[in-house]
């Protein structure tokens, strides 16, 4: 075996699932072959590392700037849990990717450990908001309910709870039948007349 391929090899195929996962294409992570560490030398680590740097930072920003929108849309606290709860599922996405088992483990642990900076980063700015409104002189007990929704909706379970139907530690499985990754493209919905 010369080490030579005609299509590019695992290289190639993880560079092409990033650059579709980042345009928000459907792709199936599984497909993904495994990259022993040994495979490749330190300079072609670090470049599938930039890609695969860019394209976690595009999927985040594009559900940090989802998720804003979402979030000063919601008329009440249960609109603004809903769309916290809903966020989930695309950081979610963004930790599996991170955390990918085809990855070497010094990789995944250092994306997942960056991943994981910028949810616990996200989830900081959101109460310093709350704590920036409340200065600025908004009602307290609306701040205080707001500051509770945002608490029991925490982005960072993300960190610690399984994705929604996978079985989490205790064995059950959390219903996730009505989230979404909200950065995804739309999809098509088809309402009887």
């Amino acid at each position: 075996m010369t080490g030579l391929w005609g299509d590019g090899g695992p290289y190639q195929a993880w560079v092409a699932f990033l650059r579709r996962w980042a345009a928000l294409e459907p792709v199936d992570p599984a497909t993904l072959p495994a990259l022993p560490e040994e495979q490749w030398d330190g300079d072609t680590w670090a470049r599938l590392g930039e890609h695969l740097g860019a394209a976690l930072g595009t999927r985040l920003t594009a559900w940090a700037e989802h998720l804003v929108r979402a979030l000063n849309e919601a008329r009440d606290e249960f609109s603004y849990g809903r769309e916290l709860a809903q966020a989930r599922t695309g950081l979610h996405t963004i930790r599996a990717l991170a955390a990918h088992p085809g990855l070497p483990e010094d990789l995944r642990s250092t994306l997942t450990e960056i991943v994981d900076g910028q949810i616990t980063q996200v989830q900081g700015q959101l109460e310093q908001s709350l704590d920036d409104e409340a200065r600025r002189g908004a009602d307290p007990r609306l701040v205080e309910r707001r500051r509770r929704t945002l608490r029991d909706n925490a982005l960072t379970v993300t960190l610690t709870a399984p994705p929604p139907g996978m079985p989490s530690t205790d064995g059950t499985t959390p219903s996730g039948a009505w989230s979404y990754d909200p950065a995804a493209p739309p999809r098509r919905r088809i309402v009887p007349g």
